[in-house]
């Protein structure tokens, strides 16, 4: 088993397409045909879970938080970023993230984590993304639709929220007339011929636009094919930032805090006016999310739980919603165990650890 095909795997759960345009998601250090000798989770790539990855033989760090974001013009090991880089090329061990593109992702992802953890239920993105739908368009002879509906489908096309294997069909005449060149499955060179044919219409992530055509391609029966796709403003409501769900009794406001601090396994909790009684909607991002405080009010949420609140950010709850900053390794630290818990489903043929080393940078006295 190659570094490559770890890569791959996880890219098929959270696609580097996803991630945000500040971000660096993807393999950052490393040969992506060496062999994997093991593998270790970590939230964060510094220096004290490189030389764990050494101890243990593991030369794949595969780890939430990019230990890169921006270009290093220097390999001096001037600071912990450049030290981690040098002692990763100089053992062999590769570097891989997944940032804001598991955050982005509501099966599988980071906020889905989080939500099972405080036991919700009902549980939708909170800020679904728009432009990331496309449409095809193909017109199929009647004999082969259920073949090539099938193949689309293999290919991820035809998913609408909880939904799979979504299609539309009409009926029609499709003409057309082969050349000396052709080599047509229906009808004679030279002479016009008319077809009863299918218009097939699926949607589909934008992501997976080139596997769909390619299995439209080697499905389809004739030697060209006639295919649109169209761009959607819809909104894909499986990829965006955040999550809302809903307890599945309401909880008074003060026992909802401490069961958010004991397995959330914060040291504290910083938030505002208690303006609610009880519990019952809560919105949540994993990592530094108060851009999503709008969304969680529209979605008469009771509580907004993340990190990394600003002092005057919090005056925005205006006694509307409950902000609750625990902080964010703790809002994200069981991404490592949901890394854990995708790889180990999928391979048996290297050992996989979790990081023992608490990379949090932040102390509580």
């Amino acid at each position: 088993m190659k570094i490559k095909d770890v890569v791959e795997y996880l890219e098929s759960i959270a696609p580097r397409s996803l991630q945000e345009s500040y971000d660096n998601a993807g393999l950052i250090v490393g040969d992506k045909d060496l062999a994997v000798t093991g593998v270790l989770i970590a939230l964060d790539t510094i220096e004290a879970v490189l030389d764990e990855a050494i101890e243990k033989g593991c030369n794949l760090v595969v780890a939430h938080h990019p230990i890169v974001f921006g270009g290093l013009k220097t390999f001096t090991g001037k600071n912990y970023v450049e030290r981690v880089i040098l002692k990763a090329i100089k053992n062999d061990i590769a570097i891989y993230a997944a940032h804001t593109n598991l955050d982005n992702v509501y099966r599988n992802g980071v906020n889905g984590k989080i939500a099972e953890k405080l036991g919700l239920t009902k549980t939708r993105i909170l800020n679904p993304k728009k432009g990331l739908l496309k449409k095809l368009s193909v017109f199929v002879p009647v004999n082969a639709t259920e073949s090539i509906k099938n193949a689309l489908f293999n290919a991820g096309a035809g998913s609408i929220g909880n939904y799979s294997e979504c299609s539309f069909r009409t009926e029609g005449i499709g003409s057309f007339k082969a050349n000396a060149s052709s080599n047509p499955t229906v009808g004679e060179i030279g002479a016009q011929h008319e077809e009863k044919e299918h218009r097939l219409e699926v949607v589909f992530p934008a992501y997976l636009e080139r596997a769909v055509v390619q299995s439209l391609i080697q499905a389809h029966p004739y030697e060209e094919v006639a295919y649109d796709i169209y761009a959607l403003e819809n909104v894909h409501q499986e990829i965006g930032s955040g999550l809302v769900g809903e307890l599945e009794e309401p909880m008074e406001t003060g026992a909802f805090l401490e069961m958010l601090k004991q397995n959330m396994k914060a040291d504290g909790i910083r938030y505002t006016a208690l303006c609610k009684k009880k519990i019952k909607r809560v919105a949540l991002c994993g990592g530094a999310g108060s851009f999503l405080l709008r969304n969680a009010i529209g979605a008469q949420a009771d509580i907004f739980i993340t990190g990394d609140y600003k002092y005057h950010q919090f005056f925005d709850a205006e006694n509307r919603i409950i902000i609750a900053d625990i902080g964010h390794y703790e809002s994200e630290q069981y991404t490592i165990e949901l890394f854990y818990e995708l790889l180990t489903q999928k391979f048996r043929n290297f050992a996989i650890h979790c990081t023992e080393v608490n990379t949090n940078p932040i102390n509580y006295l």
